[in-house]
């Protein structure tokens, strides 16, 4: 039996609630069809967003919603998005499928899907082919309350009062999609650009920075010596990719080394996030800046017949198992790690929602966030332990088997645990230590017969939570029993 102990009375940081946060971008059928339907569609709708999808996406607790890119963001002129709908310009969305957009979400709709899913708006404006007056301009429209002329155009535009603004990223990937920069560029131009987002009134700006692209460490070092007091938030992305990017691997036809591999991809996630903070470290041991992971995510093929720059893709056991695994890595840098945003929302890539015309489902992923979401702002507990190990034959390497973490708020202990052997149960014996006695404990559990077990628009709920009895609480030690291919959150209280 594998053993561990979690420490009720040793926290390591606070697990910032925007860890859990999302991302939707103006690609493929995620804004359109996906979250947005107009007015005058069939398909049930306030103001035009899916009431489907709202209610779903409000029972998730999002956090906090990145828009409208992504590689969309560099293209995207603000301006285009307002005033009435049928005068808005339109434009052809040039990195994703080359379709023409209409531009009827724009800067309005977005804050209001976020009043409606009680989510904080963050927002990347255009550095790539922008300016730094159209970025100004931008930030004015949204966050001032003075008689001027963005916000009197705000007026006219029907919101009398200015959003709060908090999170604002100055550019997306600038190594690549974002203008093909070099790191000593790219800090020269952050340095401009964010020197014209003012604050306005009462309104503060969390400044995020480009970050690097998976393990480009010399990015991290560039920016951070040259921009580390202009920023307060320095991004990361990085893509559990199980094949090459020519041919990714499909997402629901795949085999145990193909689970094993994607798995041993998504852990490589905590070896890139201590390597980009130790070399944050160096200039800025206090760690004031964050990491903000606002892209990560499984990518496979799409779904055969499907667009290819659309980016949809089926959603399974696997991507349940891999969004747990990152989960996990996130607690455990807590204290570097102060937002990630799961791409994307609905319909691309990594989705927590997928819809079909008028139908909706909730994807493994959706319901791993949804069991996960306890630990928002709760306090990670320090776990050891030993926690197996799983391998596949000729593949170098092997992990734990079994991942643990725990955290604590107002009184109550979550444990989360998962099981990355798609074959093999697990037993494992949690010692709690620095709890008083008379606890209970209750639990959830997700898992199916199948590895590539998902959810499809005949059988929405083929994958999802059902109540767990497989642990014992006795004696200040926890016994569970994990099936294979699982993940379990444990209440104490």
């Amino acid at each position: 039996m594998m053993k561990a102990v979690v420490h009720a009375d040793w926290t390591i940081g606070t697990i910032n609630r925007n860890i859990y946060g999302h991302f939707a971008e103006h690609l493929g059928r995620c804004i359109y069809e996906g979250i947005w339907v107009g007015e005058d569609s069939d398909i049930p709708n306030t103001e035009g967003f899916r009431n489907d999808v709202i209610e779903a996406l409000r029972e998730l607790r999002i956090p906090v919603l990145r828009w409208p890119g992504g590689c969309f963001a560099d293209e995207y002129h603000w301006r285009d998005g307002i005033g009435p709908k049928e005068n808005r310009k339109m434009m052809i969305n040039t990195h994703w499928g080359g379709v023409v957009e209409n531009n009827h979400f724009g800067t309005h709709e977005f804050f209001r899907l976020c009043e409606l899913i009680d989510a904080e708006p963050y927002i990347c404006g255009n550095v790539g082919s922008g300016t730094v007056q159209e970025m100004a301009d931008w930030i004015e429209y949204m966050t001032s309350d003075a008689d001027s002329p963005m916000a009197n155009l705000r007026r006219a535009n029907g919101r009398d009062k200015p959003w709060k603004l908090k999170y604002f990223g100055v550019g997306n990937e600038n190594w690549g999609c974002g203008g093909n920069m070099l790191p000593e560029f790219y800090a020269d131009l952050y340095n401009q650009f964010q020197t014209y987002a003012r604050n306005y009134g009462d309104n503060k700006l969390y400044k995020i920075a480009g970050g690097a692209n998976t393990d480009d460490y010399r990015w991290t070092e560039v920016l951070m010596k040259k921009s580390e007091r202009h920023m307060h938030g320095l991004s990361l992305h990085y893509y559990t990719v199980p094949g090459t990017w020519q041919d990714k691997g499909a997402a629901t036809e795949f085999g145990d080394r193909d689970w094993f591999v994607t798995m041993k991809k998504a852990a490589y996630m905590d070896e890139l996030l201590t390597r980009h903070s130790t070399e944050m470290d160096r200039y800025d041991p206090n760690k004031r800046v964050g990491i903000i992971v606002d892209e990560w995510g499984n990518w496979f093929n799409v779904e055969p017949g499907t667009n290819p720059g659309f980016l949809y893709q089926q959603n399974t056991m696997r991507d349940a198992l891999v969004a747990a695994v990152n989960l996990h890595i996130f607690h455990k840098h807590c204290n570097r790690v102060q937002m990630a945003n799961i791409a994307q929302m609905v319909n691309v890539l990594q989705a927590v929602i997928l819809t079909e015309g008028s139908r909706m489902l909730r994807t493994p992923t959706y319901h791993v966030l949804q069991m996960y979401n306890v630990h928002q702002d709760a306090e990670a507990l320090a776990v050891h332990g030993e926690f197996g190990q799983y391998g596949f034959e000729g593949e170098e390497g092997s992990l734990a088997q079994v991942g643990v973490t725990a955290s604590k708020k107002d009184g109550v202990v979550h444990v989360s645990l998962y099981n990355v052997n798609p074959s093999e149960a697990a037993d494992i014996e949690v010692e709690l230590r620095g709890l008083d006695g008379g606890y209970s404990v209750e639990g959830k559990l997700l898992a199916a017969s199948d590895i590539r077990a998902h959810n499809t628009f005949e059988q929405a709920n083929a994958v999802a939570p059902q109540p767990f009895n497989g642990a014992e609480l006795k004696g200040g030690k926890l016994k569970v029993s994990l099936p294979a291919a699982s993940v379990v959150v444990l209440k104490l209280k």
